[in-house]
């Protein structure tokens, strides 16, 4: 292997041994109580190498999002000819990938993986206002595709409701699980009640919304 593999290794070593140590700690005292120096003590590197592989603290819990959003981006630009928007990404968010792999887990520390990572981010108003934007951003790149794939005319508001809709029902998942974790349920319980749910909710937007919740009339 050349030099530039060598070192391209050892770097990817450096930024997941920082990620894999801030989360432990994370874990152990909450997102707010740890600090950028106590992770790079707690990693044997220097502050200046974490913000080099980490923009900001936040960056070292969803370290991991990044390659979540050009994942997605990829199943729906990929997808093969005839196939639409939602089933591609229906398709990516059913697959057998975080919450969805504890279906038929029998990890005994599954249930209490997943009820840490649920803690810390509740508990910390921080990563919920970076969850939010990573949403946002997500949202834009979702919705610029589907424009450019789409020829939307400049300013057409079709592809941001498509977006909007489609990172809506991801949005409301992901709740879905947090109340049912917070509820004490188990990740297998979890992950089969999701998997029902989204199946459910990516029904609803391929049949549209025109009429769903009509307002009921006077006297029902």
């Amino acid at each position: 292997m050349n030099a530039q593999g060598l070192r391209e290794r050892k770097k990817e070593r450096t930024r997941q041994l920082i990620a894999e140590t801030a989360r432990r700690l994370f874990a152990e005292r909450g997102f707010e109580a740890v600090t950028v120096a106590e992770i790079a003590r707690e990693a044997d590197v220097a502050e200046k190498t974490v913000f080099n592989y980490f923009p900001t603290k936040e960056d070292l819990f969803y370290s991991r999002l990044e390659a979540f959003e050009e994942d997605l981006l990829a199943a729906i630009r990929e997808r093969e000819p005839g196939k639409s928007a939602l089933d591609a990404f229906a398709d990516f968010m059913l697959e057998p990938r975080g919450v969805l792999a504890f279906d038929s887990a029998r990890d005994p520390h599954a249930t209490a993986q997943l009820r840490t990572i649920t803690r810390v981010i509740t508990e910390s108003p921080a990563l919920l206002a970076r969850e939010r934007q990573v949403f946002a951003r997500y949202a834009e790149s979702l919705a610029a595709l589907l424009a450019e794939e789409t020829g939307a005319p400049p300013n057409s508001v079709e592809p941001a409701v498509a977006a909007g809709a489609l990172l809506g029902a991801h949005r409301a998942l992901i709740e879905y699980v947090r109340r049912r974790t917070l509820a004490g349920d188990s990740a297998a319980a979890i992950g089969r009640g999701v998997r029902a749910e989204a199946t459910k909710a990516f029904a609803l937007l391929g049949e549209g919304l025109g009429e769903y919740a009509p307002r009921p009339g006077a006297g029902t």
